[in-house]
Parts: C-alpha cells; sequence; structure tokens
C-alpha cells in the first residue's frame, strides 16, 4: 500500500521516493535510505499505479524503481517511459534481481540514470543515489565493461563515478532488435510463454510469435534453447 512520509524537508535533502511490490524489500530499503541525514524519504509505493499520481503532488528528486513489479503491474520498460514523458526532472534510479547488461541497457535507453542489482550491498544504494542526485550516471564498473564490451565501443573510465550520460548512451544503443522484439526477447528470458506475453501487451499470440522469431533470427539464433545459450553473452 502507497504511504506518504511526512517530515520537515529541508532544501539540501535529497527527496526520495521508493517503488517495489516485496513488503520486506521496500521495508529494508526505505529503513536504510531514512538513516541518512541528506536523504528525505517522501513517499514508498508498492505499485505504479499508486507512484504515478503520488508523484503529481510532491516534490521529488529521485526515485528508487524496482524493474519487474507484480505480473498485472506496468512492464518496467513502460514505467521508465511513462516516468520520462510525464516527470522529466525525475532522477530515476532501478534496482533490480534482474541484473544482466541487456536489461541494465534497455532500462537506460527508457530513462533511468542509474542500475544496481538487488543482491549488491545495501552501502551501494546508498552511494548509487548520491551519484544520480548529483547528475550522474550510476553503473559498478564491472557492469560499465559488459555494456562495452556489448557494443565493442571504447571501455568506460575506472572509478563508479566516472561514467558520463554520453558515454553511457553511446555504449547501450542496442539497436539490432526494435522496442517490441526486446519486450518480447525480455519477458521470454524471464520465463513468460508466448500467451503471456500476448496478455501483458495485449498483442495476439500469432503477433507475439512473429516478434520472437524475428529477434531471434536477428540474434543469429534458430531455436528458442538457443537463446538461453547465450544468456551470458547478453547479460
Amino acid at each position: 500500500m502507497g504511504k506518504v512520509i511526512m517530515s520537515v524537508n529541508k532544501s539540501s535533502q535529497v527527496r526520495i521516493v521508493t517503488l517495489d511490490d516485496h513488503a520486506i524489500l521496500l521495508h529494508g530499503m526505505n529503513d536504510m535510505l531514512s538513516r541518512e541525514p541528506d536523504f528525505h524519504l517522501v513517499g514508498s509505493y508498492s505499485s505504479s499505479r499508486q507512484l504515478l499520481p503520488a508523484l503529481q503532488k510532491m516534490d521529488v528528486d529521485v526515485a528508487v524503481v524496482d524493474y519487474a513489479l507484480a505480473p498485472d503491474d506496468m512492464d518496467g520498460l513502460n514505467l521508465l517511459k511513462t516516468l520520462q514523458i510525464h516527470f522529466p526532472s525525475l532522477v530515476v534510479l532501478v534496482i533490480s534481481a534482474l541484473y544482466n547488461s541487456a536489461t541494465v541497457a534497455l532500462a537506460l535507453r527508457s530513462g533511468a540514470k542509474g542500475f544496481i542489482g538487488k543482491n549488491g550491498p545495501m552501502n551501494e544504494l546508498i552511494h548509487a543515489v548520491r551519484v544520480v542526485s548529483s547528475g550522474k550516471v550510476y553503473i559498478e564498473p564491472e557492469m560499465a565493461l559488459q555494456l562495452a564490451q556489448l557494443q565493442d565501443t571504447t571501455q568506460f573510465m575506472n572509478g563508479r563515478e566516472s561514467h558520463s550520460t554520453e558515454t553511457v548512451q553511446e555504449a547501450v544503443k542496442l539497436s539490432v532488435l526494435s522496442p517490441k522484439e526486446q519486450e518480447v526477447i525480455r519477458c521470454f528470458m524471464e520465463g513468460m510463454t508466448v500467451t503471456d506475453i500476448a496478455s501483458k501487451f495485449n498483442r495476439s499470440i500469432k503477433t507475439i510469435s512473429g516478434q520472437k522469431q524475428t529477434a531471434l533470427r536477428k540474434l543469429g539464433l534458430k531455436a528458442d534453447h538457443e537463446l538461453f545459450l547465450i544468456r551470458d553473452t547478453l547479460k
């Protein structure tokens, strides 16, 4: 359930909202953020349906959002695009268990300014919020290198805070697949069936199947199982 957290808001504090459909994780994240004197947690939500209307009524600097919400909620990619369109000044930091280069690249292309994995240390969340709130892009050095290698571009500079927006954008241009094909492949790799994906995006099963096959062909694959064989190369 959504919650607006009221307290004195100092101008020097970073105003933050959080979004995650797992109550325990959300509570832990809120507790960690609330302990920082330079942070002000102004709201906490468990669905995009709660978050989006709330953002229209409050001033927020950074939104820490889960990428894979409940099955009946908005898709992570569409949520990022919605936030970018309706709240262009909002800085979005994604936290997700889906931590691979394909997902990170899609999130950054869709407006996220940072991405961290849920299996990382909690103090990384604090550091990442500070980095993105300062106007920089946050990616772990190892992930930055994976993104660079994925696109065969110049490797990122070392250091957590050294990645400029331009450098990141240059490294994550996954143009081989169309946006809809990317959605289908990402959902398929998350374990969803063609029928599940068709229902989620309100498309026909025939359309989804065709988009999946086109994507596989563009990736140089002949069968569904080969997508999982090269999954590590897409991370």
